[in-house]
Order: structure tokens, then sequence, then C-alpha cells
């Protein structure tokens, strides 16, 4: 396929699997817009893979599920040799490596995130949960980074980049407690539940209300500090870029933000953002885009950081 045929094919990919991210992914100019649907692309289809899902939803059989991260990890590995590989969506990340500043390394920090599901693994600690976080989430902002021209060079604003990532992850988290329970996963960690007088099982125990509340607003105030971490480092981008990601920022802060607020009820239902709140979201990432860059510092648990601890709890 030509590239125009993978951008067509990207572009409705991110239609289906992300509205939120296909409607901040607008606010970009023309090339970086069409880049990061490329990444969107190859993401969604190695979650997919990896989930037995279509474009998200609920999670497929998990039989098989070493030999389908096999398949990414080969189709990934011909799509950086340049070589086809029979899925538009892999072929979009070939095409992109040849575009911009992606490495196999890069990719293979996202895959690993992956790796970790497809063997059951369970955070245990804190830094098990962030190291996971970077995995599925971290290293895809540093994958974003250089596609808009980050050069590898600027270690600092690919940690922050990594740092949106993670504040994304940590929503995603919050919002998905009840829907993951349900599949059998559980992505807080242990060391929490203990605490709180849970266990994975009994998560959703309605009497476990309060304390799983409790764990949300613990969430919320990491997910508080990476997303200011993360703002820092989106002012160094370029002015449609740093829009479109202050306002992605904005609407999956929103998230998070919405769960706290029910508290109790958020497991309830699946949590969204209207249309009107993401419109409002976009304008005020306008207004906060027009703002100087500033300095500030970072979690204490960051992309190297995390990237250094090798093994897991």
């Amino acid at each position: 396929m030509d590239r125009q045929a993978l951008l067509a094919h990207a572009e409705q990919s991110i239609a289906r699997g992300s509205k939120s991210f296909a409607a901040a992914s607008r606010l970009f100019d023309r090339e970086t817009r069409e880049r990061v649907w490329l990444l969107y692309a190859w993401c969604r289809a190695c979650d997919d893979l990896a989930d037995a899902q279509d474009h998200g939803g609920a999670l497929g059989d998990q039989v098989d599920a070493a030999a389908r991260l096999a398949t990414i990890r080969v189709r990934t590995d011909l799509a950086f040799a340049g070589e086809p590989t029979g899925d538009p969506a892999f072929d979009a990340l070939g095409q992109l490596s040849r575009e911009c500043d992606l490495t196999p390394a890069m990719a293979q920090d996202v895959i690993a995130g992956f790796a970790l599901d497809a063997d059951g693994w369970r955070p245990r600690t804190e830094a098990d949960m962030l190291r996971y976080c970077y995995h599925v989430a971290g290293a895809v902002g540093v994958m974003m980074a250089a596609v808009m021209g980050v050069p590898a060079s600027d270690e600092d604003t690919l940690d922050r980049a990594c740092d949106l990532g993670l504040a994304f992850q940590l929503a995603n988290i919050a919002r998905d407690v009840a829907e993951d329970h349900a599949a059998g996963r559980c992505y807080l960690p242990s060391d929490w539940l203990d605490e709180a007088g849970i266990t994975a099982e009994t998560l959703m125990n309605p009497r476990h209300r309060p304390a799983l509340a409790g764990i949300v607003r613990r969430l919320g105030a990491l997910e508080t500090r990476y997303a200011a971490s993360a703002r820092i480092g989106a002012r160094r981008l370029k002015f449609r870029q740093r829009w479109a990601v202050l306002a992605a920022a904005g609407i999956y802060g929103a998230i998070l933000r919405e769960a706290l607020r029910r508290g109790e009820t958020a497991f309830d239902t699946r949590i969204s953002t209207s249309s009107a709140a993401k419109l409002g979201f976009v304008l005020r990432g306008f207004v906060e885009a027009l703002l100087p860059a500033t300095n500030g510092g970072k979690p204490s648990l960051s992309r190297r950081e995390l990237a250094a601890l090798t093994t897991f709890g």
C-alpha cells in the first residue's frame, strides 16, 4: 500500500478506536496529524492483537496470547526493516520509521507492556504500576514526541512526553477498574489493596466501595503530578502541537476528575466525555498553549528512572 492508502486506513482506525484522540489530533498541523494517525494505527493494531479485540471493547479469547505477542514482534521487526508485513497498521509504522527518528528500541518498550499482560502479571507496588504505565503509555508518549520532531538528545522533553502517557494511563486505570475486574485483570497495586483490606477477587464487592474510592483518589494524586510535568514539556512544542497535546491532556484528565467526583458510584457505568466538554477543553488548550514555557520539577519516578527498573515486584 502506498502512503495515502496507509493514511486512509490509519484515519479510519483512529476514528473507530478513540474519538477523544481523533478530536485532539485535528488540532495538529497536517504533517504532524498524518504521522500521529500512522503511529496510532500501529498502537491500536498491537493492542487489538494482544487482547484479541477489534478496536478495543470487550476482551476476546485470551488463549494463544504468546503466539499473538510473537506476531506483534515479527511484524514490528519487518516494519523497521522496510519489509511488507501483510498488515497496513504495521506497514504504517514502517512508513513512519522512514520519516521520523523512531527506533526499534522505542517500539520494543511498548511491546513489553503487552508481554506483561500476556504473562498475567499484576503490580505489587506503586512502582510496579508506574512501570507498567510506562510500557503501555509512557513509551508511546516518547514515540509521539519523536513524531513531533523532539530530538533524542532532548532527554528532559522526552521525559515529560512520557509523563503525559503515564497520566493518561493512570486515568484509564481509574476509569476501567470495574471493566478490568470483569476481564480478570487488576492494575491496582496489591500493596494498596492490602492496606485497604481488599483482594483482587473481592474488589467490586459493594462493601469495599468507600475504600476503592480512596484508592482512586490516590491515582488522582499521581495523575496530577505527572500531568503537571507533561504540561511543562508540551509548551516546548510548536504551537499547534502543544495546543493538541494540551487539549488531549484536558480531555483525559477530565475522565479522572469525573471518577473522583462520583466517588463510590464511579464504578457503576463507564465514564466518557461529552462532545461539548471536548470542545471546552479544545478552547482551554488554545489559551493554555499561548502561555510561555516554564521550568519545574518532575515526579520522582519518570521515564529514565522507570526504565532503569529492570524487574517487577
